[in-house]
């Protein structure tokens, strides 16, 4: 049992630092969640956030959304010339994407200082390319109705997925120190 460990100690260590990092993230993330009613409709602050940027790049292109919290869910509601376009929820804000994100570099992590700066520049490009992404879709709603479910659930989480899984592989690659520790043995 003793050599299973000491074969298996970096993929232990690894999954425990993830499931870890992971778990905690999603607890305190649930916290702050719970803070709004539910019942009342509430939109938490991050899910809002998303939505105004959102609105603000579509408005930058003269698009002239407008936001209205939704009348029976917990969501905003984008409207162009009085017309609902997408809806946007708490799935949509990308915090689940980031704190998937921030876990695996956690789990690779490297200098404690390097990390941080790694997760926050992260973090924040997940951000900015998630509220694209919402603008994008929005825009490919008024234009292209018909390819909804294409561009809702096929293309634009193959890319958002696609930049993330590109991150962790920079990271693992040029700033974990994991190569230098795997190349030594």
């Amino acid at each position: 049992m003793e050599n299973y460990f000491k074969k298996y100690r970096p993929f232990l260590l690894f999954l425990g630092k993830f499931l870890l990092s992971y778990l905690t993230l999603i607890f305190f993330y649930q916290l702050y969640l719970n803070q709004f009613d539910a019942t009342k409709f509430e939109v938490d602050g991050i899910t809002q956030m998303v939505a105004n940027q959102s609105g603000d790049v579509l408005n930058f292109f003269d698009y002239k959304i407008k936001l209205q919290p939704h009348d029976s869910e917990s969501s905003v509601r984008m409207y162009l010339n009085n017309v609902a376009i997408v809806r946007i929820v708490e799935g949509c804000n990308a915090v689940s994407v980031m704190i998937l994100f921030t876990a695996f570099i956690i789990a690779f992590s490297g200098k404690l200082l390097q990390t941080t700066i790694y997760i926050l520049f992260g973090v924040l490009i997940i951000h900015l390319l998630n509220v694209l992404r919402i603008a994008l879709l929005t825009m490919g709603l008024i234009h292209y109705k018909a390819y909804e479910h294409l561009m809702h659930d096929i293309v634009f989480p193959l890319f958002i997925y696609g930049v993330v899984f590109g991150l962790w592989l920079i990271w693992v690659n040029k700033f974990s120190g994991y190569d230098k520790k795997t190349a030594s043995k």
